[in-house]
């Protein structure tokens, strides 16, 4: 249990609940597509639960950077049910899986978003691995990453990611680069 949350890894059963979550927290995006992509890939998918109702969900996206050994992921997308936001199970859940994946020996983690948001978990913008599509000008400081390993020494290169984010709308549109 962190603040109040509890939060264990996704199970193939918890695919419908999870479905349903992002419609209500995004009404104007479909992140369907993406999100059922993602279940079906090796990325780490959290759940986060309050009284046994499921609140908050956020995935963890293995990815490389092209010509790097570093293990390194992405984070997103994140969800939390509009009764639930501002209450900090977005912010566990992003911690339990920051975690996660430093215990997994994962160097960096990058997302696109909200600075203002995932500076509070130490996030900061990188100009040095470029993300696999170009941003508009004015998400430049959106791109952030974060260092999980004692080596805080800068990656350079271009984020390799899997299939589900292979396509260029996810890293265009103006939706995506808001958060709960």
């Amino acid at each position: 249990m962190i603040d109040g949350v509890e939060i264990r890894e996704a199970l193939p059963s918890d695919a419908p609940a999870i479905e349903t979550l992002y419609p209500s927290t995004f009404p104007e995006e479909d992140l369907l597509p993406l999100v059922r992509d993602l279940q079906c890939s090796l990325a780490i998918s959290l759940l986060g639960f309050v009284d046994s109702t499921l609140v908050g969900h956020a995935f963890f996206t293995p990815c490389s950077i092209a010509g790097s050994p570093d293990k390194v992921a992405l984070l997103g997308p994140v969800a939390v049910t509009p009764s639930a936001q501002r209450q900090g199970i977005g912010g566990a859940i992003i911690r339990a899986g920051l975690q996660h994946l430093k215990d997994a020996g994962t160097a960096r983690v990058y997302v696109l978003g909200d600075p203002a948001y995932y500076n509070r978990f130490g996030f900061e913008p990188d100009r040095n691995v470029k993300p696999p599509y170009s941003l508009p000008y004015a998400w430049r400081g959106a791109w952030q990453s974060l260092g999980l390993s004692d080596d805080k020494s800068p990656l350079h290169g271009t984020l390799c990611v899997p299939q589900p984010w292979r396509r260029q709308a996810l890293w265009t549109t103006l939706g995506h680069c808001r958060d709960t």
